[in-house]
């Protein structure tokens, strides 16, 4: 519990090795994203606009490098509608999806009962009317002649909840900003799964768990795998901070300096709780 405490606080990304999901189910999942990229896009990705550029030595600073599409799970699916799936895929990707849920939803319990919340509250302010929402954004991004000029995927923080990455095991590419650098993130050896937080927990956490911006680098030594799936609030949810942790608000700063003139010495959390509970009539 520390330890994820420290993770999501400081980090806003860390690896989950023990986490329950079956590891050859995501090998299997792994190896059948590599055939259909391999039979569908590949060649198509290579003859894009984007790739045209990039042989003509123009510097793309407006697009991204890589070939990818999103599977809709919860609370509707719609992994039949892509283009030449197989019955396997689509199988072999519910079975995955179910427990890679479980996982989000005891992730979710985790963090709340660090923050001092009940373990639900993810949980439920995610739901909206039907239940959190649940997608895999599944990429490729393709072996690169030229990384230095364009970006695999550019820097950007995550609009959603919490996200769960199944990466390639071989090839590099990701990378978090940490205290202004950037941190490079080791392929995921074993099928360790990749978290981290999106903008929604972080202000759910009323700030204490930050979404963290992160890119991906387009490689030259080859083609990385990324298969990130997002436990999101649906799109009916009403998102706010927990109250519990939401800071005082709406007081005049006479009546704290009041409150500080006797507490000054003291730690500071039980003073902001004390602003609450007197802003709140008490």
């Amino acid at each position: 519990m520390a330890l994820l405490h420290e993770a999501c606080e400081k980090w806003g990304f860390f690896q989950v090795d023990n986490h329950g999901v079956d590891k050859k189910l995501m090998q299997k999942v792994k190896q059948l994203v590599n055939e259909y990229y391999d039979g569908n896009l590949k060649e198509s990705f290579y003859e894009s606009e984007i790739a045209k550029s990039l042989k003509n030595k123009a510097n793309i600073s407006d697009k991204d490098w890589e070939s990818a599409f999103f599977i809709w799970h919860r609370p509707t699916s719609n992994i039949n509608e892509i283009p030449k799936i197989s019955e396997e895929f689509c199988k072999t990707m519910d079975e995955y999806i179910a427990q890679l849920i479980k996982l989000a939803e005891k992730l979710s319990e985790l963090m709340c009962e660090n923050l001092g919340l009940e373990k639900d509250c993810i949980k439920e302010a995610f739901a909206g009317s039907k239940g959190p929402a649940v997608g895999t954004k599944v990429a490729k991004y393709p072996q690169c002649p030229n990384p230095e000029l364009v970006r695999g995927l550019r820097e950007h923080t995550d609009a959603g909840g919490i996200i769960l990455l199944l990466q390639d095991d071989q090839v590099p590419g990701l990378e978090f900003l940490k205290d202004g650098k950037w941190v490079q993130i080791p392929p995921s050896k074993n099928n360790t799964i990749f978290i981290n937080t999106g903008d929604q927990v972080e202000v759910l956490s009323n700030g204490r768990y930050k979404s963290i911006r992160h890119r991906v680098m387009a490689e030259k030594s080859g083609s990385r795998l990324s298969i990130a799936t997002f436990y999101n609030p649906a799109g009916d949810a009403v998102i706010s901070p927990a109250s519990k942790l939401l800071y005082p608000s709406h007081y005049s700063f006479q009546d704290y300096l009041k409150l500080y003139s006797t507490t000054k010495f003291a730690e500071k959390g039980p003073r902001f709780e004390s602003m609450k509970t007197m802003v709140n009539g008490h």
